[in-house]
């Protein structure tokens, strides 16, 4: 069964300096249909404008993953994690029993496009970590390749949980299909571009909850980007 999410049916907050458009039940935004789809918690599609950003805050128990589309993004926290991440890099902060952190538009003129995606870990109280890594660009290339998991392999991040990221960038009228083993399911989240999800077509910000099926199966309708969450 495949559940539609259209972009323009997301929840949003909007500042001087911040567009946001949530997913799931986000701040002051609450949508019963929509809080949560298992350990996946938040997928929030942020556009900062230049020279804005979120001064420090607190967060605990959860896993908190940035996925840059455009621009670059500024990160400090108290566990001495920092840098800046920008396209085809993924960066993982594991909140635990509790992280400060801030993040800032790394460009004063210039806007930064990200998804920030929260996870609900297997456990609570752990240790505060954060961990940034480059994504092998040539290999997501018109097929999925996983940028988080457990177990996670080079040009991967570990997440706290028994869930899997996946990405691919791809060409116009290309097959991209995602196997899903017994007892999983997936959220598939369109960040540019056209795709058909068996017969429903999604655009850029539009998701959707994929269950009960052996595989996911898409084609691309225009060059794409899109992220995969697989999950039990």
């Amino acid at each position: 069964m495949i559940t539609v999410r259209k972009s323009s049916e997301r929840g949003t907050t909007r500042t001087d300096w911040l567009d946001s458009k949530h997913s799931f039940a986000f701040a002051d935004y609450y949508d019963p249909a929509f809080e949560s789809f298992g350990a996946l918690r938040v997928i929030n599609e942020d556009q900062v404008a230049g020279g804005g950003g979120f001064p420090p805050h607190r967060h605990r128990d959860m896993e908190i993953v940035t996925y840059i589309l455009e621009g670059a993004l500024e990160h400090k926290d108290s566990s001495g994690g920092g840098g800046i991440i920008r396209p085809g890099e993924i960066q993982r902060m594991s909140a635990g029993a509790g992280i400060t952190h801030a993040e800032f538009n790394a460009s004063r003129d210039q806007p930064c496009h990200f998804m920030q995606i929260w996870i609900m870990p297997s456990q609570q109280g752990l240790a505060p970590s954060y961990e940034q890594k480059a994504i092998d660009a040539q290999a997501m290339a018109n097929k999925f390749i996983r940028i988080a998991g457990p177990d996670p392999q080079p040009n991967e991040v570990r997440l706290m949980q028994d869930a899997e990221i996946w990405a691919a960038k791809l060409d116009a009228d290309v097959e991209a299909i995602h196997n899903l083993a017994p007892g999983r399911r997936a959220w598939v989240q369109v960040t540019k571009g056209e795709v058909s999800v068996d017969t429903e077509r999604l655009s850029a910000g539009d998701g959707a909850a994929v269950t009960d099926q052996a595989h996911v199966a898409l084609r691309s309708r225009t060059p794409a980007e899109l992220l995969l969450f697989d999950l039990p």
